[in-house]
Formats: structure tokens, C-alpha cells, sequence
């Protein structure tokens, strides 16, 4: 897969790249861009960039000099991350608990990336974090759980794994679906009404960001929704996934 940088407009740069899983299939990966009202730049995501995308990223960015921060916002995508902390050295590199004892080599922030001390330093962002399910599963395989983020400028939603499209439904497909991630049931906790949980934060969610256009996945791609989709196609999956999700 060639590395690609998609212009979503209103200041926000969804980048394509590759991650191959155990040496045979890759399964994609991406980052994002984004331009704030201030001029500076935030990464979403750690990604190595080269070739031409590293060019027009360090065109956009004044040389990566206008970087302000790195927001490392799913706990098992750490590959990158020493990478682009020499990338962009002058960065501030926000993580989970995962990436400080993944990556210690990093200067990271006191701040981790789900802190409402985060969200409020960047309000042109809107996080979420999905209740009921682990953000850092005990389980390594258990990869539910990421911090996502929506744009509204260019309504973009970045979502890494919680939410996934199917393979068919690719690449500006007409009547884009949404699926969960595989391991959505093995990420709930153990506490009573899990399911339940959430199952009511994933129907907010679709309706509070209702007017999401584009939808950048890690694994499965860029789709944009038409007027209404986004919310439609959440509001279905999770209908169809609560009883089993409540009765887990």
C-alpha cells in the first residue's frame, strides 16, 4: 500500500499508510493532521512518514516546526511513536498509561491522552471514550478500546478500531455501513449493565455527532457518509449488537 494524505478540508489531513500484521497482510494504518485556529498543528497518531506525504507534511508544518503535539490516541498502536518523537522533537507527545511503559524512551506528557486536561487544551476537538469497555484491556489481543475524536471543522471522525467498515464498503462506497470492532465483546468489563453501557454511550455518540462526513478508520480506510449516514448506520449496528452486548 502507497502512503497517501487525503485534504478533508477546514484544516484537517487524514494520512493512509501501511502496517503489516505478521509479516504477510497489511492491514493499513493512518494518522491525521491538523491545523489549529492558532496557526500551530497537532498530530492524531504516531506515524513514520516518507516520500511525498512527508514532503507535503513538512511543507504544510513550516519543516515540523510548527507542531505543537502529538495525540497518541489508541494504547496498542505504539509502533510509531520513537519514530515520529524524532520526527518532531519539539512536539509534545500525549499517550495512554500503554504508550508510557510501551514507549519509556519518549518524554512523554504528564497529561495522559484521555484527560480532560487534554480535551480542554484543544477544544476545537471533541473526544469520547467508550464506557463499558476497557480502554486498556488485560488482554494484548483485545484491541476494542481507543479515544475517539471528531473534527467538526471539516466533520471528520478518527476512530481507531472501536468502530470499523466493512471491507465492501470502501473507498467513497455507496451506502457506507459501519461494523464493531471483532473484539468489542471481549473488551467489556466486568461490572454489571457493561453492555448496556456501552450500548447507550455508542447511541449518544451517534447522535451528538451526527453531521460526521468522513470516517477515518486505522484498518479499514476512508469512507465519506452523506447528510444523516453516520448516524443512521451506528444507531443500526448497535440495535442489532445489544442484546447479545447486554446478556454478555
Amino acid at each position: 500500500m502507497t502512503d497517501k494524505i487525503y485534504d478533508l478540508g477546514a484544516g484537517f489531513w487524514s494520512i493512509r499508510g501501511s502496517f503489516i500484521k505478521n509479516s504477510i497482510i497489511d492491514i493499513g494504518g493512518q494518522s491525521a493532521l491538523i491545523k489549529l485556529t492558532s496557526g500551530r498543528f497537532v498530530f492524531l497518531d504516531s506515524y513514520t512518514l516518507t516520500g511525498e506525504v512527508r514532503q507535503q507534511v513538512m511543507s504544510l508544518t513550516n519543516n515540523g516546526q510548527d507542531v505543537e503535539a502529538v495525540l497518541n490516541v489508541h494504547p496498542f498502536h505504539t509502533v510509531h511513536c520513537a519514530q515520529m518523537a524524532k520526527d518532531f522533537p519539539q512536539a509534545t507527545f500525549y499517550g495512554s498509561r500503554r504508550h508510557l511503559e510501551q514507549v519509556p524512551e519518549i518524554n512523554w506528557a504528564e497529561d495522559l491522552v484521555e484527560s480532560d486536561a487534554v480535551a480542554a487544551r484543544y477544544t476545537e476537538l471533541e473526544f469520547s471514550l467508550p464506557k463499558g469497555i476497557y480502554y486498556i484491556a488485560p488482554d494484548d489481543a483485545v484491541h476494542a478500546g481507543s479515544l475517539l475524536v471528531y473534527h467538526p471543522a471539516s466533520q471528520s471522525i478518527y476512530v481507531d478500531d472501536t468502530f470499523e467498515i466493512p471491507p465492501s464498503k470502501l473507498l467513497n462506497a455507496v451506502q457506507p455501513t459501519l461494523g464493531l470492532h471483532p473484539t468489542t465483546k471481549q473488551a467489556l468489563k466486568d461490572e454489571p449493565n457493561a453492555g448496556q453501557q456501552y450500548c447507550d454511550w455508542a447511541s449518544n455518540l451517534a447522535h451528538k455527532w451526527r453531521d460526521v462526513r468522513y470516517f477515518c478508520g486505522a484498518h479499514s480506510g476512508l469512507v465519506e457518509f452523506s447528510e444523516g449516514e453516520f448516524e443512521s448506520a451506528l444507531v443500526s449496528i448497535i440495535d442489532g449488537a445489544r442484546a447479545e452486548l447486554e446478556n454478555s
